[in-house]
């Protein structure tokens, strides 16, 4: 059964780090763009972080460009987003989702959808 599957959400203090991870099931991430969405209560989804297929080219929101770092290791099919110097306003359900070759912001040109990993930044 294909699956995106999120781990590494929690609770966590202002200032820390936490690293999602989110691993594929029959599904060969090699030719998808991996993107993190993350929705708060009350708002809609967006776009966080994106990386091609080949990691050559990631993309980031601007509220947490320069914290966090993209990265893939498709051996192991599995994507990666770093989040350093958490803030409260990072409080919100992370997704994972994947779509062919490039990234999107938009939440409906993505493919497929994990069901999310709840991160919790509060002191």
């Amino acid at each position: 059964q294909l699956q995106l599957v999120e781990s590494g959400g929690g609770l966590v203090q202002p200032g820390r780090s936490l690293t999602l991870s989110c691993t594929a099931s029959e599904l060969n991430l090699d030719w998808y763009a991996i993107g993190w969405f993350r929705q708060a209560p009350g708002q809609e989804r967006e776009a966080v972080s994106c990386i091609t297929h080949t990691g050559i080219t990631t993309t980031y929101a601007d509220s947490v460009k320069g914290r966090s770092t993209i990265t893939r290791d498709n051996g192991k099919n599995t994507g990666f987003l770093q989040m350093n110097s958490l803030k409260p306003e990072d409080t919100a359900v992370y997704y994972c989702a994947v779509r062919p070759f490039r990234c999107s912001q938009s939440p409906p040109d993505m493919s497929y959808w994990g069901k999310g990993t709840l991160v919790t930044v509060s002191s």
